[in-house]
């Protein structure tokens, strides 16, 4: 009797522990982002004097101050900017890279295998190797200052994580529920928009998510081919905010990067049900 007992209290005290440390590992996970949110209610000089989250003199035109900007257009601007670059861009991705998995999960065709695999070579090339000549490539078409870069790429499934990612869950589909839809007089277009594109809705939800943050913070990119202040994005506009003014504003800078944070947090969180489903299923055949 005593030795079960011992045995329930250990038990308890492993759990106890075990919640503890996963508490203290989560808070010193987060606690970047809580020092970015406290950074922007504490004066400009208390920001780097120590690590504390509680300011000493409450700062509460942080906002209000970095949402006008320092220059010609407001904070707004670049945000508004954003969403029309990362809106299309998230649309196109998932209409071409559904497309192109269907027909390598569901269909024969000569040369399948081999483009298949150049398709998956492609994730194991660094993207610093082809900067020099997609950019050269897109002058040549005149997109240079302008969001075609970004856009008309995802229109073609350029982005072969994607097109990985829903082939293997389309193989994880029984093929029975295409077949029942085929007898029922459906073509494969139908077949896809009826039938597979409900079932893909983990896939595409965390696709959604993948691609909104990817390119919400693309930094580099956007710096090399976007050159006019009126089409910067989010990210230029923050880089831009410390290269602006004699003096730095820091409280302003980590109040707009708190903002520029929300879209992406409220994305994930608002979708991670499904996320969480669509990762746990992603290369299970069933």
């Amino acid at each position: 009797m005593r030795s079960k007992m011992n045995c329930h209290k250990n038990g308890n005290m492993s759990k106890i522990l075990i919640y503890m440390f996963l508490i203290a590992f989560g808070l010193f996970m987060i606690y970047p982002l809580l020092w970015v949110v406290a950074a922007s209610f504490k004066p400009n000089e208390d920001i780097f004097k120590s690590l504390s989250l509680i300011p000493s003199k409450l700062v509460t035109d942080s906002y209000i101050n970095g949402w006008k900007g320092t220059g010609q257009y407001t904070f707004g601007k670049f945000l508004i900017n954003t969403f029309i670059m990362v809106i299309p861009t998230i649309i196109f991705t998932i209409i071409s890279s559904t497309v192109v998995a269907y027909g390598f999960a569901r269909f024969d065709f000569p040369l399948k295998r081999i483009l298949f695999a150049l398709m998956i070579s492609t994730l194991m090339l660094p993207d610093s190797v082809i900067i020099i000549p997609r950019y050269i490539l897109f002058n040549k078409f005149g997109w240079l200052n302008s969001y075609k870069p970004f856009i008309i790429p995802a229109l073609l499934a350029s982005t072969p994580f994607f097109v990985f990612m829903m082939v293997q869950f389309l193989r994880g589909l029984p093929k029975e529920l295409e077949e029942s839809a085929i007898i029922d007089g459906c073509n494969s277009f139908q077949t896809l928009i009826k039938i597979i594109v409900p079932l893909c809705k983990p896939a595409i939800i965390s696709m959604i998510i993948f691609q909104f943050i990817w390119t919400w913070n693309d930094f580099l990119n956007t710096l090399i081919y976007i050159n006019s202040v009126e089409k910067y994005t989010v990210s230029l506009g923050l880089r831009m905010s410390i290269d602006g003014t004699s003096v730095i504003n820091w409280n302003q800078i980590m109040a707009m990067t708190v903002i520029s944070m929300l879209p992406c947090i409220i994305i994930f969180f608002s979708a991670q049900k499904y996320f969480v489903e669509g990762i746990a299923t992603t290369g299970l055949k069933g």
